[in-house]
């Protein structure tokens, strides 16, 4: 299938590694014009090697920290500088810290609140002028997790602020539908990444048992029996973000193997 990418400029936040850094890479082998934002500029450039050598294309490197308007300002301009606008961006943050609700005080969820809500109002805000003046209209992807339709035990802070951001994927794409802009959700569920082996861990130290228990235990909730790859989220979470998507939009779509039971 076409995904109509070519020479399309695309913006993923938070892709040095992980989700991020699989969905750039899925951009780049479309033919797109990838700028690809993260805090470690010693990581993204890693990312940036890799992805041209694996595709031909070398992203633009814009180094963010989500939690920063100035940042985020200034990476969305750069990027829309270096490749004549915006047609596709992909919000992404690192997620919160696990725990349950007295182990949080206002800092923890003033700063959860900025990472992972807020740095999805400011990214779309300083992208939407470039998205409304793609010639095919523009797509937003917003990553969060399956704890928008069932909140995570232990990850009070994620299941809070990531509900916020399918909250406001619903409510953008109302709003931005008469532009031509289609707005979507994407949510993970276990797909092997280093915030599940971090998050493993936490849970195996708060029980006192080991980690390949927790893992054991997890695995044994996912009806296909695995947890499942970078690149798999990324072909799915592309595909929304592309052009061959013409007509959904305000969605969410769980990729998790069938965990979530929710109907």
């Amino acid at each position: 299938m076409d995904l109509h990418l070519k020479h399309k400029s695309v913006f993923v936040a938070a892709s040095s590694k992980g989700l991020g850094r699989a969905m750039a890479l899925q951009y780049a082998r479309e033919g797109a014009l990838v700028t690809i934002a993260s805090r470690n500029e010693e990581e993204l450039r890693v990312a940036q090697a890799d992805i041209t050598a694996a595709t031909g294309i070398r992203p633009l490197v814009q180094r963010m920290d989500v939690s920063s308007a100035s940042d985020v300002q200034a990476a969305i301009a750069a990027a829309a500088d270096a490749h004549g606008g915006i047609d596709v961006l992909v919000t992404n943050a690192g997620g919160p810290p696990s725990g349950s609700f007295e182990a949080f005080a206002d800092e923890d969820w003033q700063s959860s609140f900025e990472v992972n809500l807020l740095s999805v109002v400011r990214l779309i805000r300083e992208a939407l002028p470039h998205l409304r003046e793609a010639s095919d209209g523009g797509r937003i992807v917003n990553i969060a997790s399956t704890s928008i339709k069932q909140p995570t035990e232990g990850l009070i802070l994620s299941s809070v602020f990531r509900a916020g951001v399918h909250a406001l994927t619903r409510s953008l794409a109302t709003e931005l539908g008469p532009d031509g802009i289609l707005v979507n959700t994407v949510s993970p569920g276990r797909i092997g990444t280093d915030r599940i082996v971090q998050l493993d861990r936490a849970r195996a130290d708060q029980l006192g048992i080991p980690v390949e228990q927790v893992q054991a235990a997890a695995v044994s909730q996912i009806p296909l029996g695995r947890i499942g790859t970078p690149e798999e989220f990324a072909a799915m979470a592309v595909f929304l973000g592309s052009f061959a998507n013409t007509y959904v939009t305000g969605q969410s779509l769980l990729i998790d193997g069938g965990t979530v039971k929710s109907i």
